[in-house]
């Protein structure tokens, strides 16, 4: 791992293990969310995914670019709960043939090579993971360091 902030090792190991994210917007008091793949830039501490600038998520990311969200491994055995919130900054990326980013997401999702979409990053600065495999309700919690 390079530079995520360290990032708790078992919170990297849960979003690499997922696809999908759920992801919020909020602007004034109207609050709106959408759901996505995503591809995780594990050295970034940021997901990547893809979007086009038209819907009211991305219109409202405009505004307002601070999202939360979450990753959920769905299941009825309460003792194997787990799942991430997360806060974070979305932007929109460079989504040329040679991006990196691009490069990464379609390394996932082979499929969107055929979408007209913008691609966008979401770096993370804040996480709780619950995992009840380490005891009913044990959170594990992560900030971004602020940099100066």
């Amino acid at each position: 791992m390079m530079s995520n902030n360290n990032i708790p090792e078992r919170v990297v190991k849960f979003i690499n293990q997922h696809h999908v994210a759920t992801i919020a917007t909020c602007v004034d008091s109207e609050s709106w969310c959408f759901n996505c793949f995503y591809a995780f830039v594990e050295s970034e501490g940021a997901l990547i995914f893809t979007s086009s600038t038209d819907t009211k998520h991305i219109k409202m990311v405009e505004k307002n670019p601070i999202v939360s969200g979450s990753i959920v491994l769905e299941t009825k055995i309460v003792g194997k709960i787990r799942g991430l919130q997360f806060v974070g900054e979305m932007q929109k990326v460079e989504n040329t043939e040679n991006s990196k980013y691009r490069l990464k997401y379609l390394a996932k999702f082979p499929f969107a090579v055929i979408v007209n979409s913008d691609l966008w990053i979401l770096k993370l600065t804040e996480l709780k993971m619950t995992d009840n495999r380490l005891g009913f309700g044990t959170k594990l919690e992560w900030k971004k360091s602020v940099e100066s």
